[in-house]
């Protein structure tokens, strides 16, 4: 296998073994969902000291006291999301860019909003070295999402929030598919939201635990 033209690879084998024993064994079944978590090399996006643990079953810390979230949480949202090649998406809570690396090997376009400068901007560093040319990383409050490039057909929201927030709805487009952990600061469900015709159709999905949404539809610093 090889990684954006790379065909040395020393984490292929635990990649491919993610993919088996934590995705496929779990219930991840969308066939793209498993192509992109099988190729893009999330031990780029950690510190050279979690590299060997960078494709266990857990979150990893990432800086900032945040953390790029468990491989089989991310798929599962990815999976909700039912996203298209044709798709624009929007992440919130970019982190060091892993999952924004997935969107982007899954959708057309990719904004992703980070709260932190500096993460913002080694992601968007590591992003453009992989060759990832269809992201664009912005640093702000990801509670209010992106207006001025909406609307999303598909939204991810990287962290908690006390309440779906209203700004993120209002930037869906017709149909357009939400994934978002919703709880207080210790445990939350992942909810699923669709734009229909007739309103918005939430969809719990399952049982999570993410850092804070922080902002001004978010948690309060």
């Amino acid at each position: 296998m090889t990684v954006n033209g790379n065909p040395s690879d020393a984490f292929a084998a635990d990649r491919a073994a993610m993919v088996e024993q934590q995705l496929r064994r779990r219930g991840i079944h969308d066939p793209r969902v498993l192509e992109a978590m099988g190729k893009v090399p999330r031990h780029e996006f950690v510190a050279a000291s979690e590299q060997p643990e960078a494709y266990s079953d857990r979150p990893i810390i990432i800086g900032e006291q945040q953390t790029t979230s468990q491989p089989y949480i991310i798929a599962a949202m990815l999976q909700a999301a039912e996203i298209k090649p044709e798709d624009r998406a929007l992440e919130i809570g970019a982190g060091s860019g892993y999952q924004t690396a997935l969107l982007a090997e899954l959708a057309s376009q990719v904004f992703a909003v980070e709260r932190h400068p500096a993460l913002a901007d080694a992601a968007r560093q590591l992003l453009e070295r992989l060759q990832y040319t269809n992201v664009t990383v912005v640093a702000g409050d990801g509670s209010l999402g992106l207006p001025q490039e909406a609307p999303f057909d598909v939204i991810i929201v990287s962290a908690a929030a006390p309440q779906i927030p209203a700004a993120l709805l209002d930037q869906l487009a017709p149909e357009g598919r939400l994934v978002v952990p919703v709880g207080d600061s210790y445990q939350q469900i992942l909810q699923l939201a669709r734009k229909q015709a007739d309103g918005i159709k939430t969809t719990p999905l399952e049982g999570c635990r993410f850092v804070p949404l922080i902002g001004e539809q978010g948690f309060r610093e």
